[in-house]
């Protein structure tokens, strides 16, 4: 069986969980790591057991076998190293935000286009198996018509260090790009793109928004969505339509449970995951590569610019501006 050779780009701690999801995809490889620190990626192909080791991004793009690219850069280099492996030829799966603004995006997927390169954001939620079934049941109107949604997202992070990635407004940190972004995609998969925002955000001293609560009004439903650096909430998202409404739970972007409420009644469902998550979005590239696509039907391009468009626009409202920008 001929596997899919893969490569990561940064390698944090999320790289660390995605390897050993992609460790559990027996059509999978990890061929190749890229730190710019050479002993960094030479530790973390060890403990990973990728087949080798570069301290240069561009050294992997080149030299290695890699045919698919994990980006895990912080948020402010996914353009930069999206763009660099599309034009080596590569398949990239960027992590989220695939780009830190809607013009970043349209270049790399005009990038792609013309290298006929897969190309997708690593939306993990989307292709989680409890989320993947809420959105069958509300599709098939299960709950009847769709009024109302709401999810929050949060951590106290304001610990992490003012000169660190979540917190450092040059590495585009804040609460939307790196939670928010949760709570709006929950919004967008049930709702679409909304005919109305609202915002608000508080401000920590390094100039990141530490906190934002969000309006979507739609025409007859709304949304309403909170990320958070500053507290900690139970982190749940609920779907409410006409006759019924569906429930998820402590953590809700990675969940294996969900409830069902109709006719005064109460159904609990459990879903196992396999791995950390990641797994499902691994299955999903390997599956569009094998079937010859160059983005995903579950979540696709237009669904990133829509997402990143909804971000756009809450920054806007908000004042959020980062200073390369």
């Amino acid at each position: 069986m001929k596997k899919t050779k893969w490569g990561i780009i940064g390698l944090g701690n999320i790289a660390g969980k995605f390897a050993k999801d992609l460790a559990l995809v027996k059509e999978a490889e990890l061929s190749a790591v890229a730190s710019r620190d050479l002993e960094k990626a030479k530790m973390f192909a060890e403990t990973y057991k990728a087949d080798a080791a570069y301290g240069s991004y561009e050294k992997l793009l080149i030299e290695s076998d890699a045919e698919v690219i994990y980006i895990a850069t912080p948020h402010n280099f996914h353009f930069e190293h999206a763009m660099l492996a599309l034009q080596h030829g590569k398949h990239v799966l960027c992590e989220k935000p695939i780009g830190v603004n809607s013009k970043q995006l349209e270049e790399m997927i005009a990038l792609a286009k013309q290298k006929k390169c897969f190309l997708m954001e690593a939306l993990w939620s989307r292709f989680n198996p409890t989320i993947k079934m809420v959105k069958e049941l509300v599709d098939a109107e299960t709950i009847g018509d769709i009024g109302y949604v709401n999810a929050d997202f949060t951590f106290y992070g304001l610990d992490r260090g003012d000169g660190k990635r979540l917190l450092n407004p040059n590495l585009a940190g804040g609460s939307l790009l790196d939670i928010g972004i949760y709570p709006l995609f929950f919004a967008y998969l049930f709702l679409g793109k909304p005919k109305k925002i609202y915002a608000s955000a508080n401000f920590y001293k390094t100039g990141i928004e530490q906190q934002v609560s969000i309006i979507l009004d739609y025409e007859n439903a709304q949304a309403i969505l909170h990320s958070g650096l500053g507290t900690h909430l139970e982190t749940k998202a609920k779907v409410v339509g006409t006759t019924g409404s569906i429930h998820i739970g402590q953590q809700w972007h990675m969940a294996e449970t969900y409830k069902l409420e109709r006719n005064n009644e109460i159904e609990e469902f459990s879903i196992p995951t396999t791995g950390m998550g990641y797994y499902y979005e691994i299955l999903e590239v390997m599956n569009c590569l094998n079937n010859g696509k160059t983005e995903s039907e579950l979540w696709s391009l237009q669904d990133s610019r829509n997402l990143l468009k909804m971000m756009d626009d809450v920054r806007k409202i908000v004042g959020v501006k980062f200073p390369f920008e």
